[in-house]
């Protein structure tokens, strides 16, 4: 198989979950094969989710049900990327988190204080339980001076009865009532990207982002400097790409055609990439 990823060596990839690795609980054609050959090569790799909800240890109980092994370090996720992010910005500090494990577990890893008073940050992720009392709590909050952070722009997830409403569609709300618009930290801001690749020591211009959504994966892969591949298992079709003013480097059916490519790669590349 020739594409235009092959122009220039590949020696990391980072890959998006849902709609390329797994659908619902179910592993997708190749998926599997495709870990298992990054694993084989020695290939740096991340998997990444907007999904704030699930730690990575979750995350890999969950991959591994559905036939895919995946270490919990090689899982990072929008909460990861936030907890990160602002313990970069103001180190010990306090905020007032509304969300699951996923999220408060990382900010707790990252020093962050919990708190429903005098914080310095509002944080908002993803979970199956908003409750009234929580984001009146958190207009409260911004109204008083916190910072609005949100985890991801997603308004809405899937679920087995049909979409839930998600972390974008509650920031619309609490913007509603307050005026004050959050920063996302997850994609498609390129910034989940660079902390990704900082977390395995990777560069842009030698790695690859994996997605199957134009306008969070391919969209944060570009401004982020990476080629990306779009596979039409998830929530883009074909047809779909035309509405967008950018286009990924390549577009495959699924996962399960790059399997070929990176049995390509040799572990030679990788040694002369990095001599350079």
């Amino acid at each position: 198989m020739t594409t235009a990823l092959e122009d220039h060596p590949v020696h990391t990839w980072l890959t998006d979950m849902d709609g390329v690795l797994v659908h619902e609980q179910s592993a997708l054609p190749g998926a599997a094969d495709f870990i298992a050959a990054l694993q084989q090569f020695d290939r740096p790799f991340l998997v990444l989710t907007n999904n704030s909800i699930f730690t990575p240890r979750d995350l890999r109980a969950r991959l591994s049900r559905s036939g895919i092994d995946i270490p919990e370090q090689a899982i990072w996720t929008s909460a990861l990327a936030t907890a990160r992010f602002l313990a970069e910005q103001a180190p010990g500090s306090s905020a007032y988190v509304i969300g699951e494990a996923g999220l408060t577990s990382a900010m707790h890893e990252e020093g962050f204080i919990l708190a429903d008073t005098d914080v310095e940050f509002v944080v908002l992720g993803e979970t199956r339980t908003y409750s009234f009392e929580s984001i009146t709590r958190a207009i409260r909050l911004i109204d008083k001076g916190a910072k609005f952070i949100a985890t991801n722009p997603d308004v809405s997830g899937p679920s087995a009865e049909g979409p839930l409403p998600a972390t974008g569609s509650v920031a619309a709300m609490i913007t509603a009532a307050t005026g004050t618009h959050p920063y996302y930290v997850g994609k498609p801001n390129p910034l989940m990207m660079r902390t990704a690749l900082n977390r395995i020591g990777a560069h842009s211009e030698t790695s690859v982002m994996i997605g199957d959504r134009m306008d969070t994966d391919v969209k944060s892969g570009l401004e982020a400097g990476m080629r990306s591949v779009l596979v039409l298992t998830g929530s883009t079709a074909q047809r779909d790409i035309e509405k967008y003013p950018f286009r990924p480097t390549t577009v495959l059916p699924g996962i399960s055609d790059l399997v070929p490519l990176i049995e390509q790669l040799t572990p030679h590349e990788a040694v002369e990439l990095d001599e350079d």
